[in-house]
């Protein structure tokens, strides 16, 4: 059975991740090569867009730290789960490929 919850927690640490350079490893753990990842403000690919956008979202909201929230679930390869990043909040679809996303699509409530 898949741990959902530790695939996303695992991506929270590369969004909470402020070093670039770690960042990226990061990014690179929970990611694969070609993953995509879109939301209303972004629609990024590949480990280094990805991360360079996660960059872009700390700098709009210095020192507030990604959470998951309390809806998690999925099925065979897609998961679904919610998040608060300060006053915002959203949800998002992930296809995954094993343990990495592949697609990472974000909506904001």
């Amino acid at each position: 059975m898949t741990d959902y919850a530790a695939i996303i927690d695992r991506s929270l640490v590369a969004w909470n991740e402020t070093d670039p350079d770690a960042r990226l490893k990061a990014v690179a753990a929970s990611w694969t090569e070609t993953a995509r990842f879109a939301d209303p403000l972004a629609d990024v690919t590949g480990h280094d867009q990805i991360s360079a956008f996660i960059g872009q979202v700390q700098e709009r909201f210095p020192g507030v730290r990604l959470t998951r929230g309390e809806i998690l679930d999925g099925h065979h390869d897609t998961v679904r789960f919610t998040w608060t990043l300060g006053p915002v909040r959203g949800y998002d679809v992930l296809v995954l490929d094993g343990d990495r996303i592949a697609l990472q699509l974000g909506f904001f409530d």
